[in-house]
């Protein structure tokens, strides 16, 4: 049994986006609510989002942006277009994304019609230039009417398979061009997956470059803008008593993993195309596995932090795909239950097929031949529909090299374990050994605890809010630059292909019972 030890205050305040709201709590700055999420004022701009009538707009972005406007994130003169296929008026519009009105809700007091008024539609379709052309024209109308300044955040919430073919749109409609002289910028944003494998991932960056520069081009890994994430290099690097032993000398392995209960839900056509290994281990997995394995940057500056990323990912140990079963665990979910309610199998999916080989599941142990981590195996774990949502990083540090004990306790001391925890709870949790109290000599673990929200009552952004926030103010530190991307891909993509063999496909797979924790003997490293 662990013992729990008393919480200790804790600096909770490292974060930039947390000074400025710590600011705001002291009453003489004088200083607004906006200013309490953001460091500086955001320019005036329009957000327009391609997709505006889908699921990742109605589930996520919307709630963002009018959780951010209820809290004074947004800048005062925003306008948000949504584009869609589907004609629509800007009033149906509005009623399709109203939140629930309920006592106590975001909606209620009349903040949402406040907010619904910045909100307009313009149907467009994709194939057709013209239509672009009829979006720009309403565009400048929009800007000399809410003085958005030209200003521009284009957000491709649609299928990935329609990204090249709308960044070339918006740039052959002249809306990708930043206007010299002027204050007026353009930024597209896309979602992940960049790309299927590394070849479509190169010709979808050489498809936005054709009309968007780099400097222009927001990659978006959520996974990135979640506040403990964040945490990591703040934990790394502002504290003496932890970076001295991050290093292959005191740690043994490290464990990352991001379990779902969920399965693929309504997702099964991008799914069966994807399979976990893109879905989860090329941008998310490599990104938080960067974060703990990056050498400290001189600067906490955008391109310095992504110049130490991507050294992670050329030092990754080529993955030896001659014989993958000693490090690869490729599982896919059958029926079972979770939390206590009877759920199906994978193949028993909407839009799944009955003889689906699609892995819903993967345990990878790889390797970075580097100074600091030479010979630590890191063990990277995602699966879908397993007995608990949970998102963790554990740090396993190496056994007591002599154990003076051992003629008294006649057993081996356990090595220190430190934990991120990022969901469900955002803590740091440290486990070390103690006497347990009484007359014979005995050891017991304890656990020294840090939540991450204690002690702090100002706002929490969500990974969505602070992603968006980032995009106006134009803040590249949080999302992929292409170099990763590719690297990320150029390590996988040996893997995948040797998987995809027909030979393999069915050989690899290990089946697991929905609500377990994935394929026997997968999580012992």
């Amino acid at each position: 049994m662990e013992d729990r030890m008393g919480e200790h205050p804790g600096n909770v305040e490292s974060e930039p986006v947390r000074q400025a709201t710590a600011s705001c709590e002291t009453e003489d700055l004088g200083l607004s609510g906006r200013q309490c999420i953001t460091p500086e004022p955001l320019d005036p701009c329009t957000l327009v989002i391609f997709g505006a009538s889908g699921d990742l707009a109605a589930r996520k972005l919307m709630p963002a942006l009018f959780n951010l406007f209820r809290n004074g994130g947004l800048p005062d003169r925003l306008r948000i277009v949504g584009c869609a296929r589907t004609p629509m008026e800007d009033d149906a519009f509005r009623e399709k994304l109203r939140p629930a009105e309920e006592p106590g809700s975001p909606g209620a007091g009349g903040a949402w019609d406040e907010f619904a008024a910045r909100l307009h539609y313009q149907a467009v379709d994709y194939t057709d230039s013209a239509s672009f052309d009829e979006l720009a024209a309403f565009l400048g109308r929009l800007d000399a009417e809410a003085g958005t300044m030209g200003n521009r955040i284009f957000y491709l919430a649609v299928p990935p398979i329609l990204y090249e073919l709308l960044a070339r749109r918006i740039g052959e409609a002249g809306l990708a061009s930043e206007r010299e002289g002027r204050n007026g910028w353009a930024r597209i944003v896309v979602e992940k997956p960049f790309g299927h494998d590394l070849e479509t991932a190169m010709d979808l960056d050489r498809s936005l470059h054709e009309s968007f520069a780099e400097s222009q081009v927001f990659r978006i890994d959520h996974y990135l803008a979640k506040e403990t994430v964040q945490n990591v290099l703040i934990f790394r690097f502002a504290n003496a008593i932890f970076e001295p032993v991050w290093n292959r000398r005191y740690v043994s392995r490290v464990r990352i993993l991001a379990s779902e209960t969920l399965g693929v839900e309504h997702r099964a056509g991008y799914y069966e195309q994807a399979g976990v290994l893109r879905d989860m281990f090329q941008n998310h997995m490599m990104q938080v596995l960067a974060l703990i394995a990056m050498e400290p940057p001189p600067r906490f500056e955008t391109d310095w932090v992504m110049d130490e990323k991507t050294k992670v990912f050329r030092a990754l140990r080529p993955f030896p795909i001659e014989d993958p079963y000693e490090n690869l665990v490729l599982g896919q979910y059958g029926p079972g239950f979770v939390n206590g309610a009877p759920v199906p199998g994978y193949r028993q999916e909407a839009g799944v097929g009955e003889d689906s080989l699609t892995p819903t599941f993967a345990s990878m142990r790889i390797y970075i031949d580097n100074w600091r981590w030479q010979g630590v195996p890191f063990l990277l774990t995602s699966g879908k529909r397993l007995g608990r949502k949970v998102t963790e990083i554990t740090i396993e540090f190496r056994e007591v090299p002599h154990s003076i004990f051992r003629n008294v306790l006649g057993e081996r001391v356990a090595a220190n374990r430190l934990t991120l925890g990022i969901y469900p709870e955002e803590k740091i949790s440290l486990v070390f050994q103690t006497k347990n109290p009484g007359a014979a000599l005995r050891l017991r673990s304890v656990t020294m605890d840090f939540h991450y929200s204690q002690n702090y009552t100002g706002p929490v952004l969500d990974a969505y809010e602070k992603v968006l926030i980032d995009c106006i103010r134009g803040d590249r530190m949080l999302f992929w630059r292409q170099d990763g991307v590719e690297l990320s891909w150029s390590f996988l993509s040996p893997i995948l292909e040797r998987c995809e063999e027909c030979e393999n496909r069915g050989r690899m797979l290990r089946f697991y019972e929905a609500g377990s924790m994935g394929p026997e003997g997968a999580f012992d490293g």
